[in-house]
């Protein structure tokens, strides 16, 4: 799957998420609500590829390793 087709999943997704509110006005943290859904299942498939390194992991991410593990610990993804 190239960068322009997860665009367009993204983009698809956001515009079943307006017409799911049918008129209503979303609130207003919706960056963060989006950021938070994709955050997970990113982390998720990334530590998977890199065997749980997660020096690796933050390396791909482009991430300090402080940092991812902060990102692991908020989505519960280590203890």
């Amino acid at each position: 799957m190239s960068k322009k087709q997860i665009e367009e999943c993204v983009r698809s997704s956001l515009e079943s998420y307006f017409k799911d509110l049918r008129g209503t006005e979303p609130d207003g943290s919706m960056y963060e609500m989006l950021v938070r859904v994709v955050e997970k299942p990113l982390l998720e498939v990334v530590m998977q590829h890199a065997d749980k390194n997660q020096s690796r992991a933050a390396e791909w991410l482009g991430l300090n390793r402080n940092t991812l593990r902060k990102k692991l610990l908020e989505h519960k993804l280590i203890k």
